[in-house]
């Protein structure tokens, strides 16, 4: 078991002068595991952090109240915890109220966290966790996001400055701050190179957020150079991207997108007789930014990326992206270069009439099962399946699908016999949350053949409504 020794005056005091842990006293404890429970860090956590006996160090995805348990993401696997409301300890500095259930949903998804582990009968319980507060950066060392913007439209020779992308290659393929370079943290010594001549120059470091650490320490090492101006932008990228688009390069969007066909829009923003003499398969012509026009894009709650091009990256994808952000959706990256990058590097490209209507179909997460092949399924449950229900059993009471077999999501791992691993286990609930907890569970556990509902199921005299 886990010995586990908390200052809770520590910890209150330093709510209470602002809700913010620098420090992350909550679990600065005294954790020593004899119950095995090996810690584990996402990969870009462990460029700042070594990886903790019974502690795990990622991505906080669900918290299910009814189940009490939480799901945090590390690295490609979704790891589900169950927890005890009673003794849980949880530190959110976004909450001031200390209510539990408050300060848990209001931990925001893909928020860092970290969670203290033990094992209670085999079972893996958060004993504590804490989402990671915003970094402490000395104020005079701080650049705000308006100057940034200044900046960056005076481009850096103009302005007299160089901004640095600190975070892992793959992140910044994913799009970045016009003119922004990339030096990832972890690879830093090895690339001084890239700092500019002059250490008197204006050096910009950014990274993922406000609670990352990468820009922050890629500051110390310049500083530490020699170099006498040094500042941290430190809402980063996700900041920017609130305010701005963000830029992709032709390479980048064929690399970490096209190759690995993940879903996005492509928008051709210049004129449509333009367009016509040659774009990229896919886009849809949007050469303005109007009340019908945003209307073809997808909810801003999907939160699909939206790439934006022109004919060399200096015309109308600016304004065009520009509008998008404004209208409150995010993220949005202008292609560099434009349709003249793209044939330049040697890319395909079509003719004639372009598509006037965006289909964007999220890529679904692992384990996922469509609703077309749920509603098949339990139009006729085949005898290879078996539906499980992980509602609580006074809501199955209330109505479930005919032919489920309930079982809570909290006792999946309880109920493995019930549950052979030859069959094909399909999951779902109320909302799709512990649906998704307890195939992780089941995924943990070895089962190869396991699915879950991400919708919304209701039953009503055994009437079956599903919808997002």
């Amino acid at each position: 078991m886990l010995s586990f020794n908390i200052n809770c005056r520590v910890i209150v005091a330093a709510l209470a002068a602002g809700g913010v842990l620098a420090a992350t006293p909550i679990l600065a404890a005294e954790v020593t595991s004899s119950g095995g429970v090996e810690g584990k860090n996402t990969k870009v956590c462990s460029t700042c952090h070594k990886v903790e006996a019974a502690t795990y160090r990622g991505y906080f995805e669900n918290v299910a109240m009814k189940s009490t348990s939480i799901q945090v993401k590390v690295d490609d696997k979704s790891e589900v915890l169950k927890f005890d409301k009673a003794t849980i300890k949880v530190s959110n500095p976004d909450v001031k109220d200390a209510d539990v259930e408050k300060q848990l949903r209001g931990i925001k998804k893909n928020h860092e966290v970290k969670v203290v582990v033990e094992l209670k009968n085999g079972v893996q319980y958060a004993k504590a966790i804490v989402a990671k507060p915003p970094i402490k950066v000395d104020e005079a060392k701080l650049i705000k996001v308006d100057e940034v913007e200044k900046l960056v439209a005076m481009g850096p020779e103009k302005g007299n400055y160089t901004i640095i992308d600190s975070r892992p290659l793959p992140r910044y393929q994913d799009g970045f701050i016009p003119g922004a370079i990339n030096l990832p943290y972890s690879a830093f010594d090895k690339n001084i190179d890239k700092l500019p001549a002059d250490k008197n120059r204006l050096v910009i470091f950014y990274c993922a957020g406000i609670t990352c650490t990468m820009s922050p320490k890629s500051m110390e090492k310049a500083e530490q150079l020699g170099y006498k101006n040094v500042k941290v932008f430190r809402e980063g990228m996700p900041g920017w991207l609130q305010r701005k688009p963000g830029v992709m390069t032709v390479k980048f969007m064929k690399e970490a997108w096209l190759d690995k066909e993940m879903p996005f829009v492509l928008l051709d923003s210049r004129a449509q007789k333009d367009a016509e003499k040659g774009f990229i398969k896919g886009a849809v012509t949007f050469p303005v930014v109007d009340e019908k026009a945003v209307k073809m894009l997808p909810k801003k709650d999907v939160k699909a990326p939206i790439f934006v091009y022109d004919a060399d990256g200096k015309g109308n994808a600016q304004s065009v992206a520009q509008g998008i952000v404004k209208a409150g959706y995010a993220p949005v990256l202008v292609i560099d270069g434009g349709i003249a990058a793209w044939q330049k590097a040697g890319l395909p490209i079509e003719k004639g009439e372009l598509a006037t209507k965006i289909a964007y179909t999220p890529k679904p997460k692992a384990g996922e099962i469509s609703i077309d092949s749920f509603k098949k399924l339990i139009a006729s449950i085949p005898p290879d399946t078996i539906l499980v229900d992980v509602r609580l059993p006074e809501e199955v009471k209330e109505g479930a699908i005919a032919g489920a077999v309930g079982i809570p999501a909290a006792e999946v791992d309880q109920h493995l016999a019930r549950l052979p691993k030859e069959k094909k286990i399909v999951f779902y609930c109320a909302t799709g949350t512990q649906a998704e907890m307890a195939y992780h569970t089941l995924k943990g556990k070895g089962y190869p053949d396991v699915f879950f509902l991400n919708a919304k199921v209701e039953v009503d005299e055994g009437k079956v409504e599903i919808s997002r």
